[in-house]
């Protein structure tokens, strides 16, 4: 029984870290005023005829903190890069002197920020919920084995201890999205 309980709550543990590096990535790609690589992380590029990540087709810079430098390993990749950063809808215009791309990354209005804050906040929730959605789901599995003849006490303690991970998580979640939000409100 013992082994089942660890088992249940490593896999909540396993969750809730996925929760956690999922917010990350998210949070990544939201533009806090400074130029950052990660913002172009979704954009795929038509690389002759495979949709193939940007990555993986050029060099990507910050030459410094307001611009983005996009290198192409060809020549020929200059104008499918430019269309698959259109394409991708994140607000940025890349200009190219016919040798790398540059992209300038604006300063964020008042507004702009707000709203990017609501789409952290978003994130977070999200994060939040999946969070839940594992203890719930681990709080049912050791509802299930009391039923197989768990004692009581077992299961509230194991209950207790999916309880601190949901508590650490969540605390993680507060902490990634003040730091988020620190960094898209300062000017």
């Amino acid at each position: 029984m013992q082994e089942d309980i660890d088992l249940i709550i490593e896999v909540a543990e396993e969750h809730m870290q996925k929760s956690i590096e999922h917010l990350e990535r998210e949070l990544a790609k939201i533009r806090a005023g400074k130029a950052n690589p990660k913002i172009l992380d979704g954009v795929m590029v038509d690389y002759y005829g495979t949709m193939t990540p940007l990555n993986q087709v050029s060099s990507i810079s910050t030459p410094d903190p307001r611009t983005i430098a996009i290198q192409p390993w060809e020549k020929g990749m200059i104008a499918p890069i430019e269309k698959a950063i259109m394409a991708a809808n994140i607000g940025l215009n890349p200009e190219n002197n016919g040798e790398t791309i540059r992209i300038n990354i604006p300063p964020l209005t008042e507004d702009r920020r707000k709203d990017l804050v609501k789409q952290v906040k978003k994130e977070g929730e999200e994060a939040r919920i999946g969070i839940r959605s594992a203890r719930r789901h681990s709080i049912e599995e050791l509802k299930k084995l009391k039923n197989n003849g768990l004692s009581e006490d077992l299961e509230k303690d194991a209950e207790e201890e999916v309880q601190k991970l949901t508590d650490k998580y969540t605390k993680m979640v507060t902490e990634i999205l003040d730091k988020k939000e620190e960094d898209i409100m300062t000017v």
